[in-house]
């Protein structure tokens, strides 16, 4: 995100200053409206973000950089409850993310061992070519 945002008085952001500051595109903004993962103020067909909505993005963008589904995102948008502290979301969250860091140093580990296998098979053909050439050389 950017950092400097351009409020209006009401503390609100139109969706080109929503683009500008959080880098992402109308549509994008109009997918996670659609979603119901923002709500932003409708004056016609004018859109206005509030703070909340600000937060929401931030969030959203955050989880989708971790690599949760929108599903995920959402059900932990919606356990937002100020009355308990926030503490079932905060729960949530914790499992959630700490079987995403799982399942990501799965991925690294296995990556890991393709990129190994890979760099061997690397080095393989290039003797192989190196052993060709030499062969065509003494020839």
């Amino acid at each position: 995100m950017k950092q400097s945002l351009s409020l209006d008085a009401h503390g609100v952001m139109t969706i080109g200053q929503m683009c500008e500051a959080f880098d992402v595109t109308p549509r994008t903004l109009r997918f996670y409206e659609q979603r119901n993962l923002i709500a932003p103020i409708r004056e016609g067909q004018r859109r206005l973000f509030t703070a909340r909505d600000r937060a929401r993005l931030k969030l959203i963008l955050r989880g989708k950089r971790f690599g949760f589904s929108l599903d995920d995102i959402q059900e932990l948008l919606e356990l937002y409850d100020p009355q308990d502290g926030q503490r079932r979301q905060l729960a949530a969250t914790l499992e959630r993310a700490v079987e995403r860091l799982a399942a990501m140093q799965a991925q690294r580990l296995e990556l890991d061992a393709a990129i190994d296998e890979l760099k061997g098979q690397i080095g393989l053909v290039e003797r192989m070519l190196a052993d060709r050439g030499r062969a065509e050389a003494a020839e």
